[in-house]
């Protein structure tokens, strides 16, 4: 190497060193979500992208970044045979895992690739590899069989992506032969900030794992208070790479986007019950429902079918009553006609428990 090289070399080490020392120094992110009876709640993202592929950052970047907004695991997916960085950015497709994982800083870092294709299939990422040289095959089948031959999970990228299905989100017969041979576990619900209402159905349909992701290129914005990536909430028996793929292979997931949660409801409705302590105190015909809400989650709640001698949220009927993160609110219920309790009926309109649809739940009093 010639002077001018080195000296070329070395002055794009110190700015990469420059841009990423500031974020290094970044304290550890806090997003407070409760755990489940017997499970530790984990905050992942399975589907982010660095220059080892068409992404533009650093693969220690991807680490510090989900360090600083409280992540607890993350997912190296370069593609496989699309990297447009190649003759600048040299190494096998396990790089970018390599460097990520010696950095780590405490976050569980998996092994993971996209594999990109035309639709049908489309795109899909497998996680937890062990070698990800072994998929770079030219037929797909080829590439979801060795993949399967690791142990890995496999999951269906953005099913509505519009280069790829630019006026109807479909359901391929290729898609029913990777899932009937075993080679498809899960579908992405929510990529980035697109919400698809075929894949939250077909995951229910088709018993897939829901899962959102932020599909990240380009460096992660600074978030405000109360915002967030789009991420997988991961209902794991420990913090470990292990508890991980098997709580995704047991669709043990939700997917946390802006203010929804999307999710089955079993776990959906443990998840508000953890995160909201409900008091209920009666005085004469006045009922106090107090919210003390202790995650930094927000719960939007509208009144639903009920009693008609129960009156509560008269003044809320046309938009939702807000439960904001670590507040504490009341709703007061009014009994009428000499009734003396009864069923005080919600809507949680941003948890989804199908497509567009709020989980119901019931206070009684």
């Amino acid at each position: 190497m010639n002077f001018f090289n080195m000296k070329k070399k070395i002055l794009s080490l110190l700015i990469a060193l420059f841009i990423a020392l500031p974020l290094f120094a970044q304290p550890r992110g806090r997003i407070a979500i409760p755990d489940l009876k017997g499970y530790v709640t984990l905050k992942c993202d399975f589907h982010i992208h660095t220059v080892f592929s068409d992404g533009r950052v650093w693969p220690t970047v991807r680490v510090d970044e989900a360090y600083h907004e409280g992540l607890d695991a993350i997912a190296i997916t370069d593609h496989i045979e699309y990297r447009p960085h190649k003759n600048d950015v040299v190494g096998s497709h396990n790089r970018s895992y390599e460097i990520a994982q010696a950095r780590n800083r405490g976050i569980i870092v998996i092994r993971g690739a996209e594999i990109t294709r035309p639709m049908p299939p489309g795109h899909f990422n497998a996680i937890f590899l062990t070698d990800v040289d072994e998929l770079d095959k030219r037929n797909y089948m080829d590439v979801f069989r060795a993949a399967e031959a690791q142990d890995a999970f496999i999951f269906w990228n953005h099913p509505g992506y519009e280069p790829q299905q630019p006026d109807v989100t479909l359901w391929w017969p290729e898609h029913t032969q990777l899932l009937e041979q075993g080679l498809m576990h899960g579908i992405e619900v929510v990529n980035g900030s697109v919400y698809s209402v075929e894949a939250h159905r077909w995951a229910l349909e088709k018993n897939l794992t829901m899962l959102g992701n932020s599909d990240i290129h380009g460096p992660m914005r600074a978030f405000a208070p109360g915002e967030h990536r789009t991420m997988t909430l991961v209902f794991a028996r420990s913090a470990t790479p292990e508890a991980i793929h098997e709580a995704l292979t047991e669709r043990r997931t939700a997917v946390y986007f802006q203010e929804y949660i999307i999710g089955k409801e079993i776990y959906l409705k443990e998840l508000f019950e953890n995160a909201v302590e409900i008091t209920v105190t009666k005085t004469g015909n006045t009922v106090r429902i107090r919210f003390r809400n202790r995650s930094d989650l927000t719960f939007h709640l509208r009144k639903a079918e009920h009693d008609p001698r129960l009156t509560y949220l008269r003044s809320f009927t046309l938009t939702p009553y807000t439960i904001r993160p670590q507040n504490t609110q009341t709703i007061t219920v009014r009994l009428n006609e000499g009734i003396e309790g009864g069923d005080v009926n919600f809507i949680v309109e941003n948890l989804l428990v199908e497509p567009n649809t709020g989980m119901k739940y019931t206070v009684g009093i």
